[in-house]
């Protein structure tokens, strides 16, 4: 068996879901590609049960807020092949609004976890997901931490002000 690189990997990707599928940059031998949210789930099905590539160990999911950007979510998927030694970074743009993905739980039991953390702190909804619920925050807290809604400091804070630096 020929050892299988992120070259062989882009190639094996674009011939099989073509338009879907992005490559964003291939930095510290970590291929990452932008897929289309209607192809997430085929993705990573593939990746999973490719018998060539073998990705079986799902690492992490997490997801990233540009408050600025139309699609101001972004879903990164961090997955493994062990048999090949090869790693991937997927990831799915989704919009601010509504932002919403298919489940990947019923790719990886483990996701159900990631993807419970990652609504509880950035308030995307998993369709599909078998018990979406806060994981680490409080069951009654009506926002989302890691969204970059709130400013960073309280502006009413006075030991803030510029006349106690010398400003």
């Amino acid at each position: 068996m020929n050892k299988i690189d992120n070259a062989y990997l882009w190639d094996k990707l674009t011939s099989k879901f073509g338009q879907d599928i992005a490559q964003l940059h291939d930095g510290y031998d970590l291929l990452t590609v932008d897929v289309h949210v209607d192809a997430i789930i085929s993705v990573l099905t593939f990746l999973k049960q490719d018998e060539e590539l073998q990705f079986i160990h799902l690492t992490d999911i997490t997801a990233v807020h540009y408050p600025l950007q139309e699609k101001a979510f972004e879903i990164v998927y961090h997955v493994n092949s062990l048999i090949n030694n090869i790693r991937i970074r997927v990831k799915v743009r989704l919009d601010g609004i509504h932002p919403e993905i298919p489940t990947a739980t019923t790719i990886w039991k483990g996701a159900n976890w990631m993807e419970r953390e990652t609504y509880d702190f950035y308030g995307i909804q998993f369709l599909g997901h078998p018990d979406l619920r806060r994981i680490l925050n409080v069951d009654d807290m009506e926002v989302f931490p890691m969204r970059k809604e709130y400013p960073l400091e309280d502006p009413n804070r006075v030991d803030k002000k510029d006349l106690y630096f010398g400003r």
